[in-house]
């Protein structure tokens, strides 16, 4: 699969209180298919992806990827990558870190401080709408993490 291929996948017309319109089809297992052939997988289970990308300067950071099938009435993809251990890092500058990065929110969940950020995926291109914010928020993350923490845990 190319990522320069628009996956706009759309089923056969269908009538909703006599308008038409088309019915939309998942492209998970495109988003899945696009994830296996570009990065290390580390951990697959139903609608969640564990995986693990090359930073800069020999370092490494992980990201999750989660299916949220049916969120106000769309499919979307959650992508997430930690940052560090919340009670060991400066959630103040976690927070202006991220309101000066263009992709991504910070969060804190089951005491990992982490940045995350949602996609549709009614209709994707997967290399422009996927996969540059996949690859910038995982950039993001690992400054973060290298910033606060001064080390490469995750």
């Amino acid at each position: 699969m190319s990522g320069s291929v628009t996956l706009a996948k759309l089923a056969p017309l269908t009538t909703n209180g006599g308008r038409r319109e088309a019915a939309k089809v998942t492209i998970w297992p495109d988003v899945i298919n696009y994830v296996r052939m570009r990065y290390e997988v580390l951990e697959e289970k139903e609608g969640w992806l564990r995986l693990r990308l090359n930073t800069d300067g020999g370092r490494t950071q992980q990201v999750a990827v989660h299916h949220l099938p049916d969120h106000d009435g769309a499919e979307w993809a959650e992508i997430s990558s930690p940052v560090g251990w919340a009670d060991k890092i400066d959630l103040r500058r976690l927070l202006d870190l991220a309101g000066a990065s263009n992709v991504g929110g910070a969060a804190v969940v089951d005491g990992i401080a982490l940045i995350r950020h949602a996609v549709p995926l009614t209709s994707l291109h997967l290399e422009e709408e996927f996969g540059r914010p996949l690859t910038s928020l995982v950039s993001a993350a690992d400054a973060f993490e290298r910033e606060l923490v001064k080390a490469d845990e995750f």
